[in-house]
């Protein structure tokens, strides 16, 4: 892999571990069209990279990553033919995220929020800060979780509880998380690197080709899933990306930040 490829991910190597970095940290690593872009791809060229065996995916600064940028969704709104370039693109980082045979661990150092959830629980493995927590708000900017996250969370959560967050978008902390199985472990902000840093090395000093493959296996059923819903969740999507809720919950959206944003050059 070449970072000259990648313009908002940071790619950074720690002996056969390959770490990238979701790099746009004044915007707490929010999703745009250049992030997004790179994100459809990232993955399979992760796949292909001969110098590692195992991929950790973390965001650079105090977030993992806070969801689609909101001035990107009102660029989707002004042109909704742009969305088709975003449904391929989502499909994409879904099922290269599930196809890489190389195991993937989520680094959670901060919000995982939106579409930075799904990322996040697609991955492999996820060790998650203790002071963060992680939620999927499509319905509260109006739209449905078309792009993944009705496929992950009642796959590791149970159904019951999944609806309760994906329709109401609420927060979930790290430590519950855990506790019911949204993420694997939840440590001490202060010691997860290190936590990562020693189950990437368990899994490099491991059996490689066992490891990929038994990956493969466990995933088929997660691809078959991932088949089945993708298209019909992305197409309610697309559909709630030109609704007047969608506009009028981003407009509402902007209007806050802005005030906050002249409150704070006070």
């Amino acid at each position: 892999m070449r970072q000259t490829d990648y313009r908002t991910i940071e790619i950074r190597r720690r002996g056969r571990v390959l770490q990238l970095v979701m790099n746009r940290p004044q915007a707490l690593n929010a999703v745009d069209a250049t992030l997004h872009e790179e994100l459809s791809r990232v993955f399979v060229d992760a796949a292909k990279d001969e110098g590692s065996d195992v991929v950790v995916l973390t965001g650079a600064g105090r977030a993992f990553c806070a969801g689609g940028d909101v001035d990107w969704m009102q660029d989707a709104i002004d042109c909704p033919e742009s969305f088709e370039t975003t449904v391929a693109e989502a499909k994409a980082i879904v099922f290269s995220l599930i196809d890489c045979e190389k195991p993937t661990i989520a680094k959670i150092n901060g919000p995982a929020v939106g579409l930075g959830a799904t990322l996040a629980l697609l991955c492999d493995l996820s060790f998650a800060s203790e002071e963060t927590y992680i939620a999927d708000p499509h319905v509260s900017i109006g739209m449905v979780a078309g792009d993944g996250g009705a496929v992950i969370w009642p796959q590791l959560i149970g159904f019951a509880r999944a609806k309760e967050f994906l329709l109401t978008g609420d927060r979930i902390d790290a430590r519950r998380a855990a506790e019911i199985g949204l993420v694997n472990h939840a440590v001490p902000p202060s010691e997860l690197d290190a936590a990562v840093d020693a189950f990437a090395e368990r899994l490099v000093a491991g059996s490689t080709k066992a490891i990929r493959w038994t990956k493969v296996t466990t995933n088929i059923a997660l691809r078959q899933l991932a088949t089945s819903m993708m298209d019909t969740g992305l197409a309610y999507e697309a559909l709630t990306n030109v609704s007047q809720d969608h506009r009028d919950r981003v407009r509402a959206f902007r209007e806050r930040s802005e005030r906050r944003a002249a409150q704070a050059g006070r």
